[in-house]
């Protein structure tokens, strides 16, 4: 398995991905209408000889009031069903988190499962004060650090891509 960054070649099978991991088309339409739209932009595959097991997007976030801050929001994070519970999704959150950070993010927001995200650094936002625009468990949206101190001061609502909203 090797994680690599999405080509245009990747394009449809990334778009199958995603449909196979979610319920509705709703997130692989997310991934089509952000491609190219966002900067930074980390979109990674998992590659299995030619086959793309999974992918992740980490596109950048706002939170207003605070000019400093480089946020990004982790969404979509997809592994085909055949795939999933073999490590693939956690091969893509490290890749992507790393890539991220040398993107020049400070810290990486996500609406998650609490108990898959700690793992790799994630806390609850609300520690930092940091909510979502959108209506979520508390609990399930999450923050990691990504440059030591870099959430140190800020708080508030992150604003996503009108792209989301369709979610």
């Amino acid at each position: 398995m090797r994680i690599r960054n999405e080509t245009p070649a990747d394009v449809a099978a990334v778009r199958e991905v995603n449909l196979a991991a979610f319920e509705s088309p709703a997130e692989a339409d997310l991934v089509d209408a952000l491609r190219g739209h966002t900067f930074p932009y980390v979109s990674l595959v998992a590659d299995d000889k030619g086959i793309v097991a999974g992918h992740i997007l980490l596109t950048p976030v706002h939170l207003p009031g605070h000019p400093r801050a480089r946020l990004m929001a982790l969404a979509p994070m997809a592994v085909r069903p055949e795939y999933q519970r073999s490590g693939v999704g956690s091969a893509l959150v490290v890749e992507g988190l790393r890539q991220a950070r040398e993107a020049g993010a400070g810290a990486v927001v996500v609406l998650g499962h609490p108990a898959y995200y700690p793992r790799f650094g994630f806390v609850p936002a609300s520690r930092h004060g940091i909510r979502s625009a959108y209506e979520v468990p508390d609990e399930a949206y999450l923050v990691v650090e990504l440059q030591p101190g870099h959430l140190d001061g800020l708080a508030g609502t992150v604003q996503y891509h009108a792209a989301f909203d369709a979610v």
